[in-house]
């Protein structure tokens, strides 16, 4: 950021093409909100962008920029830093195809290169379609774990955040990190150790301390129905999930748990904890999407750059009708934004 400009400049990427990313971005652009907390950026494709706004019946005029300092956004004004040298691929809407994850990968690339040298200080992330991906080539099961890679992070974890707001009683919102991620379900039960858990625990902490005053209140889930019920329905809570909150615990984190998973959310919701430990991606996505689906964000703790998405996919099914609700994204530039600023804060000064 430049002396004369105190609002982060933020990377938004356009996802997949084929789904709703750049209609909620081309959405998302007249409101206020999104101006005011930063300098917003698209990293992908213009015509799609135009085509977008049109779609919305938007007055916005997209222009395609080489280099990030001439961006100059405004509610009317969608900067656009194009993806090489070649046109935009002529990819239809709704339909799996390598030519679209091969777009949401280089958008990516771009974003995280400009993050990573300090050129734009957080990276906002249009969803994309796994498949599309996996067809384009690159062999990643999401974002979390692409972006790690980039970033050179093996410490990592996804994580939902949802801000301050009805029905949370809680000032600091509420975060749910995931212990296991985007793999099948027979693979969790092998996936699951003491350093994994703990890891994740460590990481939600860090999180939340960057968020409140105070030391944040973490609950863990259970794996199994019951919290295992002493044994009878499985053993990994005593065995494995336990014995990491305790290591967390003698290091002074105000960890408790495991709780069952059908309860513990109840209890985050109504104020005691202000993150909650999921052993697995449904575990905590269903809980707190269902608490504020619109309002969610995705966060990749663990990179050495600020890296939010929406928390939802490229609705293949409504793309390109207009209709697509951009309220995701907005919080997740607003919530980019915020983290941005609390690591501002926390940089020592030469």
């Amino acid at each position: 950021m430049n002396a004369t400009n105190t609002k982060p400049t933020v990377a938004i990427t356009q996802g997949d093409p084929a789904g709703i990313g750049p209609e909620i971005i081309a959405a998302a652009w007249p409101n206020e909100d999104l101006h005011r907390c930063c300098r917003p950026v698209v990293v992908g494709y213009s015509n799609f962008l135009r085509r977008a706004a049109a779609i919305r019946k938007l007055q916005l005029e997209v222009q395609d920029i080489r280099d990030i300092e001439e961006a100059a956004p405004s509610q009317a004004v969608i900067p656009c830093l194009k993806l090489g040298e070649g046109s935009a691929p002529d990819i239809p809407p709704g339909r799996i195809d390598a030519r679209a994850g091969e777009a949401a990968h280089w958008a990516i690339l771009l974003a995280t290169e400009l993050a990573l040298s300090g050129a734009v200080q957080a990276v906002v992330t249009s969803p994309i379609n796994k498949e599309a991906l996996q067809k384009a080539g690159y062999p990643y099961p999401g974002h979390t774990e692409l972006f790690a890679e980039l970033c050179g992070t093996r410490d990592f974890a996804m994580l939902l955040y949802l801000g301050p707001g009805s029905p949370l009683k809680n000032p600091a919102g509420l975060s749910v990190i995931h212990v296991t991620l985007h793999m099948a379900l027979r693979k969790i039960f092998s996936s699951l150790t003491v350093n994994e858990i703990y890891s994740k625990i460590k990481l939600v902490h860090g999180f939340v301390s960057s968020l409140k005053d105070g030391p944040p209140r973490i609950g863990v889930c259970a794996l199994n129905p019951h919290a295992g019920e002493g044994g009878l329905f499985g053993a990994e809570e005593t065995t494995v999930i336990a014995p990491a909150v305790r290591r967390a615990q003698s290091e002074g984190i105000h960890v408790d748990g495991p709780f069952p998973a059908d309860s513990v959310m109840v209890h985050a919701r109504d104020g005691r904890f202000d993150a909650v430990v999921a052993m697995y991606h449904d575990q905590g996505h269903i809980a707190l999407k269902l608490l504020g689906m619109r309002r969610a964000v995705n966060v990749t703790v663990g990179l050495p750059i600020v890296r939010t998405s929406v928390a939802h996919g490229t609705a293949f099914d409504i793309a390109w009708k207009g209709v697509a609700d951009p309220g995701s994204l907005l919080e997740a530039v607003k919530v980019a934004s915020l983290l941005t600023a609390k690591r501002g804060a926390s940089t020592p000064s030469p």
